[in-house]
Formats: C-alpha cells, sequence, structure tokens
C-alpha cells in the first residue's frame, strides 16, 4: 500500500488541526523500539529505502554537528533535507528542505496521510504510535515523495538503538559526544548510553565518533568492530588543534587520514563547537572518500563560517546583552561554563534558569553556581517542568556546600523572570538565559518576535 492509497475523506483541514493531532500523541509518551515504525514504513511501501541519509546520534552538539554538516552540503550545490528535534519556535523548524521549513499545506497533507495508518496500528496489539515516531514518518514522506534531497541529515531523538530515526541504513553513522542524559530510559553509566547511542551503527557503515571517555570509547569500539563497520575516532583518527578563540570567531586547524585542513574558522561560541566541527570535517571527508562527494575547500570553509545555530551561545541582544544556551545536562552545563569563562567578558553574571523534572539538576549547578552572581529560577512553560522553589533549594543547599553567597531570586512566571532579568543586567554585565530547550524557544520567540513560540519536542 502506498501513500496516494489514503487521503480520501481527509481527517484534518488545517494546518493546525494538523499540528494539534501530533502534539496530542505526545500523551502516549516515549515508547522506544521499532516495531511500529517498521509497520508504518511497510504500509508506505518502505520510502525510506529511496533516501540516503546521514544519521547523527549524541548527548550534546548533535544540532550543531547537523547544522554544519548541512550548511557544506548546500554550499557544495547538494540537495539537502534535515530533520532535527526538538524546534526551537515553530513545529516545521525540525523538517527542512535545503534550510526551509517544511510548508504548512504539506503538514496538513501528509498529517492526512499518517492519521489512518495511525488509526490502524493503534488498534493492533502495538498500540498507537508516538509523537515522535509520527514525525519521523512524515519527515521520511516529505523528503521520499516531494522533495527528493540528495542527502538527508538525520538526528536521532533519543538514545539511538530503538529511537524511531534507527528505521534508516545511512550511508554514515555520527556520534558526537556520550553524556549523562535520558538516564531515566537510556542507563546509569556512560557504558549504558553508549551501548544505546551505538545501536545506529550498521553493518558496514562507516562511523565517525567523538565521544572521548574511555568507558564509552570502549563500548563503540567493539559496536563497530562487531558490525564490521571502520570507525573514524576523535584523536586517533582524525584530530582538531585550535588556534584562536574570540567571540563569534574560532579558528583550528583540522587533520584527517585522508587530509588536513588548515585554519578553519567558524562563527559558533564555545570550545565544544570546534570538536563539533571537527566531526561534521571528518564525516565530509568520508563522504568524499566512500561516495565520491564533490566539495571544493572555497565552499567548505565559506559554508563553516557560515553555519548558525540558534538556541546555543546565541546572543538575542546586545543593551541589554542577553545570551541564550540550551544547556540542560551536565555536560551542557560544563560547557556554558567554559565560554562564560573563557569566550566572555562582563562585570556581573545575572542568570535565568528553568528545568524539566527528570535531569540531573545537581550536576547542572555545580557548574553553573560558582560564575553567577544573581540566579533568577522560573518554569519553562512546559507539562513536566521543575517547581521553581524546588530549583531554587537546591541552588541555596549547593551555594551554602561551596561557601558562595549569591542572590537567587524565585520568580515561577517565565515572561515576568526575563523582564527582571533585563532590569538587573547593566552596561557591562551580561545576561544569561539557560536550562531546557523549551524555555529557550520561548525566551528567543518573545525577544525576536514578541510572539509565543508553537515549541515542542
Amino acid at each position: 500500500m502506498n501513500e496516494a492509497s489514503f487521503g480520501s475523506g481527509a481527517p484534518f483541514h488545517t494546518y493546525t488541526e494538523a499540528v494539534d493531532w501530533v502534539k496530542g500523541l505526545v500523551s502516549f509518551g516515549i515508547r522506544p523500539g521499532l516495531k511500529r515504525m517498521e509497520t508504518m514504513m511497510e504500509k508506505l511501501d518502505y520510502p525510506h529505502r529511496r533516501l540516503k541519509f546521514i544519521h547523527v546520534a549524541g548527548t550534546n552538539g548533535k544540532g550543531s554537528t547537523c547544522a554544519f554538516l548541512s550548511q557544506i552540503l548546500m554550499q557544495c550545490g547538494y540537495d539537502v533535507g534535515t530533520f532535527t528535534s526538538p524546534y526551537i519556535e515553530k513545529f516545521t523548524n525540525r523538517i527542512q528542505y535545503n534550510g526551509q521549513d517544511i510548508p504548512e499545506n504539506e503538514v496538513l497533507r501528509l498529517a492526512n496521510v499518517l492519521k489512518p495508518i495511525a488509526d490502524e496500528i493503534a488498534a493492533s496489539e502495538l498500540g498507537p504510535p508516538t509523537m515522535f515516531e509520527i514525525v519521523t514518518a512524515m519527515a521520511i514522506l516529505y523528503f521520499a515523495g516531494t522533495v527528493y534531497p540528495d542527502y538527508v541529515v538525520w538526528e536521532t531523538g533519543l538514545g539511538g538503538r530503538l529511537d524511531s530515526t534507527n528505521i534508516v541504513v545511512p550511508v554514515v553513522s555520527v556520534i558526537t559526544n556520550i553524556g549523562h542524559d535520558h538516564m531515566d530510559v537510556l542507563g546509569d553509566t556512560l557504558e549504558q548510553i553508549a551501548r544505546e547511542k551505538a545501536g545506529i551503527i550498521k553493518p558496514g557503515v562507516p562511523v565517525v565518533c567523538a565521544a572521548e571517555q574511555a568507558e564509552a570509547v570502549s563500548v563503540l569500539r567493539q559496536a563497530a568492530q562487531d558490525k564490521k563497520s571502520t570507525l573514524y575516532l576523535l584523536g586517533d583518527q582524525y584530530a582538531y588543534e585550535p588556534v584562536s578563540s574570540k567571540e563569534d570567531e574560532q579558528v583550528f586547524h583540522f587533520s584527517g587520514p585522508f587530509r588536513a585542513l588548515k585554519d578553519v574558522t567558524i562563527a559558533l561560541n564555545g570550545s565544544h563547537q570546534m570538536k563539533n566541527a571537527a566531526a561534521a570535517l571528518m564525516t565530509i571527508e568520508v563522504l568524499r572518500q566512500y561516495y565520491a562527494l564533490i566539495v571544493e575547500d572555497e565552499d567548505l570553509y565559506a559554508a563553516m563560517k557560515e553555519t548558525a545555530w540558534p538556541g546555543r551561545l546565541e546572543m538575542l541582544s546586545r543593551s541589554p546583552r542577553l545570551l541564550i544556551d540550551g544547556a540542560h545536562n551536565p555536560e551542557g552545563a560544563e560547557t556554558l561554563a567554559g565560554a562564560l569563562k573563557h569566550t566572555y567578558r562582563y562585570r556581573k553574571l545575572h542568570m535565568m534558569l528553568g528545568m524539566l523534572e527528570n535531569k540531573n539538576h545537581e550536576g547542572f549547578l555545580r557548574h553553573i553556581l560558582p560564575l553567577v552572581d544573581t540566579l533568577i529560577v522560573t518554569e519553562p512553560d512546559f507539562r513536566r517542568k521543575l517547581d521553581a522553589a524546588a530549583l531554587a533549594g537546591m541552588a541555596g543547599e549547593l551555594c551554602a556546600q561551596l561557601g558562595r553567597s549569591i542572590e537567587v531570586i524565585v520568580e515561577p512566571s517565565w515572561k515576568t523572570a526575563l523582564r527582571r532579568l533585563q532590569q538587573l543586567t547593566d552596561r557591562d554585565d551580561l545576561a544569561v538565559v539557560t536550562g531546557t530547550l523549551y524555555l529557550i524557544s520561548d525566551v528567543r520567540s518573545w525577544i525576536l518576535y514578541h510572539s509565543d513560540s508553537e515549541k515542542g519536542w
């Protein structure tokens, strides 16, 4: 049965109705496993088999790495599909073709294609598809049936092994790093989490990896060996050497098994972005060697410099200076802390923080609290938000342990908290909004467009 067989008596008549249906599926939660995806693909005549995927997994850095890869491929003249999550402002952000969001009328059309299939699966022993499974299927249908990109840059949602994106066999797999996140689903140790991420490694498909912890690397090495996949590991097969770093400009040298690239410049901030950029370059090198990808150096250098990624160390305003960063786990907080120490200059640092319940809050706060002069604790507009007073209590206890005395302000309304943050921040100070991307998306939409975001997973 194929896509054209569906659509008579369309259940949805507007884009909003279609998106509301998809968002409503969130109540079925995250249920790892590929059986529902396999059934959907079978009913749609396996559209994913018509596409060339670059599959990207990792705890942090997936989005930035995907942004580098998409920009390079587009700059080199290829048509590129990009699938990322969560989206920052609008549902359509997550499915893009050559940097442009999927049109709203396509979302409507594809929702009408998928709804009967979803109902059929829901009535079976498999149970209803999840929100992420439907969005993944929508992306596949859009790319395979409407726009036909040369490559699809394909970001995992959660983990790898049982993630709905793992329905595909890619031309190259990328694992950016391994860290402590989604431990309620993926496992308590770095080895367990690495095992889940390693699930995207497919037989004979080359894999680029930037993980550095010995226990994670050992799991990934074994997985690549078991699948007879060539592993390109940061520090072994490829490396980068920082040359210089200042706000909005970092320069590094890249060296790999096929060639070296001197003085690569990126505009993304934070030393971790050089690592993400190096992983993207190694991936492009693999595509050049294995698939005869045509890349002119001039295009490559230009793309690296032009790559932008919203919501990660992004300066939203200059008066007052307000930086947003979706650091939502200890590794993200460590990266943010490094940038605040080495990249940005300020007299006082005022921070607004909102988190979800299921995160390692103490690990996050330990990296941030030593740097902050004022902490405004708020709540994201999301169902699994952490109570602001509870987060403030954790911050207070940790401050006592660390021997720090900082002002902690509790303001559950994020808009009120944002106003207070802006009022506190003098000309020589720096304001930072961080925590869950659900808060980041709201603040970004409010400051740039004075409108609420359509955020979601």
